[in-house]
């Protein structure tokens, strides 16, 4: 946090970072009501949706209520859900749960299987009608404070600084954006939410809890792909003590929509969730539809897992947190679009309230139970015990456990086991190395699973080498003085995207970061043990270019 200095000065109403559903919802709903507001977004990727990846199953009641007729207007949302079924796996064999054991909360009416990246595209266009000014290849690395500490927008990331910090040809100095307000939309574990979060104290009752999730997208012979099915899994390859699962969505034009989520609280230091995913496509189940498929891109990112309990203070001096910054997500649903969306509009109501009263840099009084109450609240309170069950009694009890609390409160409203708290962060969450099985994952076949390498390809990553190292080390020494010993190091395992390498030189180990390799899924900022690694906005229009995802 600092001000302006020698930096040029540009004034906006209202500044948002990142363009995802959150931020363009924010800056639609903006428009919407108050036209006359000058509302800027900044998108550190290249272009709008490049760094988006979900799922995605979309509950479109978020998108209905920023835009009703966005079926008219041609909104790029695909294939509506035909069939939704959720199966346990074991090593060979495939059950398939009974609909009506499924609590309804895990139901989603009129769900929609979307590219978030391409709905993300969309609603940048829609939001520029608007006249909102969007500018992408814009880092937001820092934000703009007032002598009273109160926040007056953000400061932008240089460009052309080669790797030692010195300007190279072609350096432009980055700007600061001042603004009555500041919204915060970089999704999980964003950098300057993570400031925020310790600076103003914004933390919630539990601590946060994220997952890994990896996704590709395959195109399917004609005779495999059924249009609108949609496939949610649990059990294999994860064992018990290990939370996360694995889904198949039958998108638009034979696209298959395949990928894996682990919980990043597991215990295990030799578990990979990359290894993890790949070990779920071979499942027969998986590997039948995958024979003979092609594989067409690659994306892993972090999501938000904590739920209700771990929901910070959205509102500090200046600003808000919207979006999968404060993070929203449904975990036994697997949705948290539609509560973006929604948080997005709320928030923007009330800054647009705010400064239609000639307000500015204040923090907004009840603001998260203005947001709550748009009906994120009343969803959430429902499955508000179902990740501390998994956490706690894994996917054997827990699972059981926490369909008899959903189904408690759907019948009942009431919960057996009241509110459970989350006990630790994930970083504190693994064992030492002497006191696990370690995993051994099979060497990839190139047709249905992959090494890193192979993957990261599909990407797209757009990285200048020659830029400073945005994974950033408090002590260079931590991976190999502490972190080895005692779990092995387990970066270059819980990276998806091969970021980090153990390698020797001289007869002695040492820890390499591949920065260029990054595909900003935030994964090393939330799991390293020794809370060693801070991951930084590289120079804008780094990192993947996601199509489709």
């Amino acid at each position: 946090m600092a001000e302006a200095g020698d930096r040029e000065t540009l004034p906006t109403d209202i500044v948002i970072v990142g363009a995802g559903p959150a931020g363009l919802a924010a800056a639609i709903r903006f428009k919407q009501r108050h036209p006359d507001l000058a509302v800027t977004v900044v998108e550190k990727s290249a272009e709008i949706g490049g760094h988006i990846l979900s799922g995605a199953v979309m509950n479109p009641v978020g998108l209905d209520e920023l835009i009703p007729d966005w079926r008219q207007r041609g909104a790029p949302v695909g294939q509506d859900v035909t069939r939704d079924t959720f199966h346990y796996l074991t090593a060979t064999g495939d059950i398939p749960l009974p609909g009506f054991l499924l609590p309804p909360q895990m139901h989603t009416p009129n769900g929609v299987i979307i590219s978030l990246g391409t709905l993300c595209r969309w609603l940048g266009e829609q939001a520029a009608e608007l006249g909102v000014d969007i500018f992408p290849m814009t880092a937001a690395v820092d934000l703009l404070t007032g002598p009273d500490g109160a926040v007056r927008g953000i400061i932008t990331g240089d460009l052309g600084v080669d790797a030692e910090g010195n300007p190279k040809s072609g350096f432009a100095r980055g700007i600061a954006l001042e603004a009555k307000y500041t919204l915060i939309g970089e999704g999980a574990r964003g950098s300057l939410a993570k400031v925020l979060i310790e600076r103003f104290g914004l933390v919630g009752d539990s601590p946060q809890k994220y997952g890994l999730g990896i996704k590709e997208i395959w195109e399917l012979p004609a005779d495999r792909h059924e249009p609108g099915r949609v496939d949610h899994y649990l059990g294999h390859p994860l064992d018990f003590s290990t939370s996360g699962g694995g889904f198949a969505y039958h998108a638009a034009n034979r696209q298959l929509y395949v990928g894996f989520v682990t919980h990043l609280d597991y215990a295990n230091p030799t578990l990979s969730p990359f290894g993890e995913f790949q070990r779920f496509k071979t499942h027969p189940s998986i590997a039948r539809l995958l024979d003979g498929a092609r594989r067409v891109s690659y994306g892993a990112r972090a999501l938000t897992s904590g739920g209700l309990q771990s929901i910070p203070t959205l509102a500090f001096p200046g600003g808000a947190l919207i979006g999968c910054a404060a993070g929203f997500m449904n975990v036994p649903a697997l949705k948290a679009i539609h509560s973006a969306i929604r948080s997005g509009m709320a928030v923007a109501d009330a800054v647009g309230e705010a400064v239609a009263a000639g307000r500015a840099h204040d923090t907004l009084a009840d603001l998260n139970a203005r947001v709550l109450a748009t009906g994120i609240g009343a969803e959430l309170e429902k499955v508000r015990n179902v990740k501390p069950l998994w956490s706690r009694f894994g996917l054997g009890l827990g699972v059981v456990l926490g369909g008899i609390d959903m189904w408690a409160q759907a019948l009942l409203r009431f919960s057996p086991f009241g509110t459970l708290s989350h006990a630790k962060a994930d970083a504190n969450a693994l064992k030492p190395l002497a006191e696990v099985r370690p995993i051994a994952y099979p060497r990839p076949d190139g047709k249905t699973t992959f090494d890193r390498a192979a993957s990261v390809f599909l990407a797209n990553i757009a990285h200048d080498e020659d830029q400073p190292v945005h994974l950033r080390l408090a002590d260079p020494a931590v991976p190999v003085r502490d972190n080895l010993p005692r779990f092995g190091e387990p970066a270059p395992l819980y990276c998806p995207a091969g970021v980090y390498e153990l390698a020797e030189e001289g007869g002695a180990p040492v820890f390499r970061i591949h920065a260029a390799n990054c595909v900003h899924c935030k994964t090393c900022d939330i799991k390293d043990p020794a809370r060693n690694i801070t991951w930084v906005p590289p120079e804008g229009g780094s990192g993947p270019n996601y199509a489709g995802m």
